[in-house]
C-alpha cells in the first residue's frame, strides 16, 4: 500500500508532467526529425554542444546556492523603483527608405534596413518564464504589442529560452511574418504553434541563406545552451551576421566569451553595428554569459564600429542591480573609439542621421 508521502510525491510528479505538456513549452525532435539533427557536427552524446567545454556552472558554484541567491540575495535595486521612460515609434508609418533600429528592452529589437523589416527575439507578453509571476517585466517596459507591427519580412530567433522565444508573442505575430530564420530544432516550436514548415529556415553554424533584394544571413557560433522544459540542449543556439546592400550587422544571441567572436570578426568584419548582450551575468554562470570587462574585448574581436548593448532593461534574471550592466558597459567603453548605442525603449535610431543618446536610466 502506498504511504501518504509517496502518494504526494506521485501527485507532484504527475502535476509537473502535465504542466510541461502545455503548448507554450514547444516541441522537441524525435524519430526521423531527430535523425536530421544528428547529422550536425555540433550534435553528439544526444544533444547539441558548444565548441568549447562549457560547464553549466562555474567550478566553485552549485545549483542550490545559485537558487538560494536568486530568491533571497538579489540586489535591492534589481528592479527600478519607477516606470521606465519610453517612446512609441509608429512602426507602420516608417518610410520605405528609412534605415532604423528600435529596441524594446532585453533582447528584442526591430530593424528596417534597405527596405526590409526584421524582428529579433520578440517578447511582449510581460513575462519571461512559464510561471509569469517569477519574471515580470519592469514597469514601463511593455509599450509595444504584436498589433503595433507592420508585415515582418524576417523573424529572427537566436535560441529557445523564454526570454527570447515567447509563445504568446510568436502566435500573435504569425499573420504578419513572411519568413523565419532560427537555430536547429528551434523551428519545431514554431511549427507546433501554427507556423508552416515552408516558412522556417533552421541554420547550423556557418550556414547561410540568401534572402531577397541582396540580403544574406549567416548563422554564427555562440557559447550558450537551450531548453524550455526539463531537457537541455535539444535545440541549438545561434548568433547571426546580416549582410544588407548597405551594411553589415552582427546580431548576437546569449553567449559567454570565447574565441568564436574573433573568428566571426576575422571572417566577416568589420561590422557597422554589433548587437551584444551585457546583462543578467554572474560569475556562477560565466561560461554562458559575458561578464563586465569582456564586452570591449568582444567588440574589438568582432571589429565593429558600434555596439548596441542588449539583454538588460526589462527583466531581472540575475542578482545585480537593474542598471548595473548599462553603467558598467558605459564605463568600459568610455575611452574607446567604438560607439555605444544606448536608446531608450521604443526610441527610433536613425542609421543615416545618428543623434546623441541620453543617459535615460539615471535616477530611476
Amino acid at each position: 500500500m502506498f504511504t501518504i508521502p509517496i502518494c504526494l510525491l506521485l501527485l507532484l510528479v504527475l502535476a509537473v508532467y502535465a504542466f510541461v505538456q502545455r503548448p507554450e513549452f514547444g516541441k522537441t525532435a524525435s524519430g526521423a526529425q531527430l535523425d536530421v539533427y544528428r547529422k550536425s557536427t555540433h550534435f553528439f552524446a544526444g544533444s547539441f554542444q558548444n565548441a568549447s567545454a562549457t560547464p553549466n556552472l562555474a567550478e566553485d558554484a552549485n545549483i542550490w546556492k545559485v537558487m538560494y541567491d536568486f530568491f533571497f540575495r538579489k540586489d535591492p535595486k534589481s528592479k527600478p523603483k519607477n516606470a521606465l521612460p519610453s517612446e512609441k515609434t509608429d512602426l507602420k508609418a516608417l518610410k520605405h527608405d528609412e534605415n532604423v533600429l528600435v529596441w524594446f528592452g532585453h533582447s528584442s529589437y526591430f530593424i528596417q534596413m534597405d527596405g526590409k523589416k526584421i524582428l529579433v527575439d520578440p517578447v511582449f507578453s510581460g513575462a519571461a518564464s512559464p510561471i509569469a509571476a517569477t519574471t515580470r517585466s519592469f514597469l514601463g517596459s511593455d509599450v509595444y504589442s504584436a498589433d503595433d507591427f507592420p508585415e515582418i519580412d524576417l523573424l529572427l530567433i537566436t535560441h529557445d529560452h523564454w526570454d527570447h522565444l515567447d509563445h504568446k508573442t510568436i502566435v500573435q505575430l504569425r499573420p504578419k511574418v513572411k519568413q523565419v530564420v532560427t537555430s536547429l530544432a528551434t523551428g519545431l516550436h514554431l511549427q507546433n504553434w501554427g507556423y508552416e514548415p515552408s516558412m522556417i529556415a533552421e541554420l547550423d553554424w556557418w550556414e547561410h541563406l540568401y534572402l531577397t533584394n541582396g540580403f544574406k544571413i549567416y548563422a554564427t557560433p555562440a557559447r550558450h545552451f537551450a531548453g524550455r522544459g526539463l531537457k537541455r540542449n535539444k535545440a541549438f543556439w545561434n548568433s547571426y551576421v546580416l549582410e544588407t546592400p548597405s551594411r553589415r550587422l552582427f546580431l548576437g544571441g546569449d553567449s559567454g566569451y570565447d574565441t568564436h567572436f574573433k573568428e566571426i570578426g576575422d571572417k566577416f568584419g568589420p561590422f557597422d553595428l554589433a548587437v551584444m548582450e551585457c546583462g543578467q551575468y554572474n560569475t556562477a554562470w560565466k561560461y554562458i554569459h559575458m561578464l563586465p570587462g569582456q564586452w570591449l574585448k568582444t567588440a574589438q574581436d568582432l571589429r565593429t564600429k558600434a555596439v548596441l548593448p542588449v539583454h538588460w532593461g526589462k527583466f531581472s534574471l540575475a542578482l545585480h542591480a537593474w542598471d548595473e550592466p548599462i553603467e558598467k558597459i558605459s564605463q568600459e567603453f568610455t575611452s574607446s573609439d567604438i560607439a555605444l548605442w544606448t536608446p531608450m525603449i521604443g526610441e527610433k535610431v536613425d542609421f543615416d542621421n545618428l543623434l546623441p543618446f541620453a543617459k535615460w536610466w539615471k535616477n530611476l
